[in-house]
């Protein structure tokens, strides 16, 4: 009886310490994210206003675990959860060696990109639909995977073979940025508007449908 809590005891503090570590990680990571998004809104600010000054970049950041950029209507909302995850056997990653060789890497932070309007957000639409653009998983190694929107197309594939580095998240920000403002609102067909309740009214909902255009999801995880 006693290996066997002995055995359970061991298990929990492996477990426990490297789930830890791992949302360690994740939440030094996020704060590399902030620093990286500031300078690319910094220098798209500077650029864009020697030809427009009426187009406005943004960063704000929420709190701790969120951040935004907001930009040409559009709006990238960044959320770190505070959970550790993990996937079932069948789950690609799960599948890979690099993941099977130590039990470890089963474990991951996670932070997700999801593009809003940002009138939505202004107007306080509620019922207006987000998208996610992409989520990125690291490991205790702080080795990194991602996966997300196909527009986003990032010069990753698989797991990373060397921890995050400030250039990954940099191409990260800028490709989701990129996968937001080449993705536009659709219109919705004359007959689905021809009546509408005096709530969609009030909530301009009658306008647009509120979907973007283009956005397809790619579940092969990269980098």
């Amino acid at each position: 009886m006693e290996d066997r809590l002995d055995s359970i005891v061991n298990g929990m503090q492996q477990k426990s310490a490297t789930k830890q570590l791992i949302f360690r990680n994740t939440k030094e990571t996020f704060a590399k994210l902030k620093e990286v998004a500031r300078e690319v809104v910094d220098e798209l600010s500077e650029r864009i206003t020697q030809y427009d000054a009426n187009i406005i970049i943004e960063y704000k950041e929420i709190n701790e675990y969120e951040f935004n950029i907001k930009f040409s209507g559009d709006l990238l909302i960044f959320i770190m959860h505070s959970n550790i995850i993990t996937f079932p056997d069948d789950y690609k990653i799960m599948q890979s060696s690099y993941v099977q060789e130590d039990f470890r890497r089963r474990f991951f932070g996670h932070i997700m990109a999801y593009n809003f309007m940002a009138d939505s957000i202004k107007y306080g639409r509620l019922d207006d639909p987000g998208y996610l653009i992409g989520r990125m998983l690291i490991n205790f190694e702080k080795h990194f995977c991602l996966e997300g929107v196909k527009q986003m197309d990032l010069p990753f594939e698989g797991f990373s073979k060397n921890p995050l580095k400030d250039e990954d998240l940099r191409i990260i920000v800028e490709s989701a940025m990129i996968a937001a403002v080449n993705n536009d609102l659709m219109g919705q067909d004359v007959s689905d508007i021809e009546k509408i309740s005096l709530k969609q009214k009030f909530d301009n909902m009658h306008l647009t449908s509120n979907k973007k255009l283009g956005f397809m999801m790619n579940h092969q995880l990269t980098h």
